[in-house]
């Protein structure tokens, strides 16, 4: 059985967040400007992916991040709303490459690529003695 035989190139997720404090590179860093930090628009790309196809896989299996390459293209501060849209481009074995982008209303502020990887999540667990 292929886990990913459901999942087929143009499936679409999007997710939508505002940005908050939290989620800004000054949280992490103090002496950085509060506008959303890369690592959070990489999360929210991550999360439309997987979101975008878990209702396609078989009981017991998720799938995990193992490749980004995305770019950030402009700040977006506090209080706006950032939406995160993914798009399959590749089924390949056990991966399943995404198209990701993010938007700031109108002006696009990340593009790049997400590749994700099949995991049956009681053999991981087994295999790391993860419980």
């Amino acid at each position: 059985m292929n886990p990913l035989e459901k999942v087929v190139v143009g499936t679409s997720g999007e997710t939508v967040v505002t940005v908050s404090h939290d989620m800004t590179v000054q949280h992490f860093v103090s002496t950085m400007p509060a506008v959303f930090a890369t690592p959070m628009m990489i999360l929210y790309m991550e999360k439309a992916c997987a979101g975008s196809i878990v209702d396609l896989l078989p009981p017991g299996y998720v799938t995990v991040g193992m490749e980004v390459n995305v770019r950030h293209l402009a700040a977006t501060p506090v209080g706006r709303t950032v939406r995160v849209s993914s798009r399959v481009r590749e089924v390949d074995g056990k991966t399943v490459l995404f198209e990701v982008e993010a938007w700031d209303g109108d002006r696009k502020i990340g593009d790049g690529t997400h590749r994700r990887g099949i995991v049956h999540v009681a053999a991981f667990e087994k295999r790391f003695g993860v419980a």
